[in-house]
């Protein structure tokens, strides 16, 4: 048992399987966070962060649970620094507002009763007013693939965490966006529960009425686990309610919005590309698509922070900020204090909830039996960008996600592929909380759609070269560099152009470097077709001892080739031709 044994990639099922084989403990796998956690200091993902004598007590404690009796022992998590834990700090991004509360939140009790290990309180932007991941005096946290973009908020630093393998999962909390739009830009799933259907006691609010506890996993089972955990009504909360899921059932109609979504930022145009190939892949499948008029949503999400529904927030914290002035940063504060404005008035407030009431029925009639498909975020930033124009990159980010709270939905955001190279893209999935279920068996149905296969290209396909773009063509995104075993020979086949032949010996071969890129089943079935003989698609095993799929050629095209197997590569090949 070693802690070099713990999968980089930490997910519940990765655990469990470790855990029943012995190939590691749950010290290992804390003993792994831990050195991760200091290697990965400067991207500002923890406020307290995991320490081995922190979290002892809650690795003891396993020894008093059956752990077939407890459906996530051993499981590490992160804790967004907006939800209490017992006896540990909570800073809701803001120095001066700490205190050390005495019980757990809700959720985390239940959590911990089921085995699970909380390991440190994740970064958030303070307060929770954001969705960009850089407003806290703690540090913007970095994104886990790509550092100088945004990691997305307010729950940053708890998706960065999971998308590190510094958790298992990650609690968040999502008034508008702040658990959906960090999964998106992370690589992760981030589910919404319906308002109330998780206890939000031992929470700090942003808007206590519309909060709600998120979770953020690797996959929608992990999700769905946590969500069996957590889900149950609490007396003691007077804004929690019995909610349970039905049976899943395939939403009868997929509904997309009728007007082209709006995409905005540096990467705007990729991630135009990457919601028209998610919205074919749903067409292709064969499901019922429906066109609907979205644009009431966008009205409902400017009433949350445009209107007098802000003043909401401002009613938890405006006796913390008059009294303790400077503590807040002044970006914070300048948004916190909108809620003051003078045009906000009981009759304002009273209006828009009239108007709300319009909204969420029409709402209600429009998704009933189905599943809206949206982008979870229409672009993403860099930390620059963001520095530079705080207010309106941040309010973009929120275009497709304020307003499901506010007209009571249920939703999940799950990845969709990539919109280029190290930029994963999501679209998020809404559902009415009465067939919240529904949802989540449309995310497993869509992620069969997209499931990524490993192609090895090792001539003309690769970066630069002249059929590169057959590759991006059909939405194929460059993974990494590799090598084979030392069990192969390249040759130049007699083509116009020449084009490589990869072949696998007995004797005499080498290593020979290739790119690894990832493409969907339905883009490799028509990929394949299109390659003529004498080359062929094989397993290819690589020197780490993967094999993947990835181009072959039959023996007898290469007796009169060029053999090319000194250069290691075809790259190395061409360039020294």
């Amino acid at each position: 048992m070693t802690i070099e044994a713990v999968p980089a990639a930490i997910s519940i099922e990765a655990l469990r399987k470790g855990y029943r084989h012995g190939g590691f403990t749950p010290e290992d796998v804390i003993m792994a966070i831990v050195e991760r956690v200091d290697r990965e200091r400067d991207s500002s993902i923890w406020i307290l962060p995991p320490t081995l004598d922190r979290i002892k007590p809650y690795l003891e404690r396993l020894s008093d649970l059956n752990p077939v009796e407890s459906p996530l022992w051993g499981i590490p998590f992160a804790v967004k620094d907006n939800i209490e834990v017992a006896g540990w700090p909570v800073t809701a991004a803001c120095p001066d507002f700490t205190y050390v509360p005495e019980q757990h939140a809700a959720v985390v009790e239940r959590l911990i009763a089921a085995g699970a290990i909380p390991v440190g309180k994740a970064n958030l932007d303070q307060f929770a007013t954001g969705l960009v991941g850089t407003r806290s005096p703690y540090g913007a946290t970095h994104n886990a693939l790509s550092p100088e973009l945004i990691s997305g908020g307010s729950s940053s630093g708890s998706a960065v965490a999971v998308a590190c393998g510094q958790a298992a999962f990650a609690l968040g909390t999502d008034t508008a966006g702040s658990g959906r739009v960090p999964a998106a830009l992370n690589g992760l799933v981030g589910y919404k529960p319906a308002v109330g259907a998780w206890p939000s006691q031992g929470v700090i609010p942003a808007c206590r009425s519309l909060d709600c506890v998120t979770v953020f996993a690797r996959s929608v089972e992990d999700a769905e686990l946590v969500d069996g955990v957590v889900r149950g009504y609490l007396a003691s909360d007077p804004y929690s309610k019995d909610r349970p899921l039905g049976r899943p059932m395939l939403p009868v109609t997929w509904l997309f919005p009728s007007e082209p979504p709006q995409f905005f930022g540096p990467f705007a145009s990729e991630y135009e590309a990457a919601w028209n190939r998610a919205k074919e892949t749903l067409i292709r499948s064969g499901v019922k698509v429906k066109e609907v008029d979205v644009s009431l949503l966008q009205e409902a999400a400017a009433l949350l922070y445009e209107g007098p529904l802000v003043a909401e927030r401002w009613s938890h914290l405006a006796d913390f900020i008059e009294s303790h002035p400077g503590s807040a940063t002044p970006l914070t504060e300048t948004i916190l204090r909108s809620g003051a404005k003078a045009e906000f008035t009981a009759a304002t407030l009273f209006q828009a909830q009239h108007r709300l009431a319009d909204i969420r029925r029409h709402t209600e009639e429009m998704l009933k039996g189905g599943v809206l498909v949206l982008p979870t975020c229409g672009g993403t930033w860099t930390r620059e960008q963001v520095n530079t124009d705080p207010i309106a990159t941040n309010s973009q980010m929120g275009l497709y996600t304020n307003h499901c709270n506010l007209l009571d939905l249920s939703a999940i955001a799950i990845p969709a592929g990539f919109a280029k190279d190290r930029l994963p893209f999501g679209i998020t999935l809404f559902t009415l909380p009465e067939e919240e279920a529904n949802m989540v068996a449309a995310s497993r149905f869509f992620l069969k759609q997209t499931e990524l296969i490993t192609v090895a290209v090792c001539g003309l396909h690769m970066r630069g070269m002249v059929l590169e773009p057959q590759m991006t063509g059909l939405g194929a995104i460059f993974v990494e560099e590799a090598v084979t075993a030392p069990k192969y020979q390249l040759f130049q086949l007699p083509t116009a152009p020449p084009k490589p032949g990869l072949v696998r010996v007995r004797e005499g071969g080498s290593s020979m470097a290739l790119e690894l890129w990832e493409m969907s089943a339905d883009a490799f079935g028509i990929f394949t077709a299109s390659i003529p003989a004498p080359l062929g698609i094989g397993k290819i095993e690589l020197v780490d001892g993967r094999l993947v799929s990835g181009f072959v050629c039959e023996s007898y095209a290469v007796e009169d080739a060029l053999d090319l197997t000194s250069a290691g590569g075809w790259r190395n090949a061409m360039q020294n031709v």
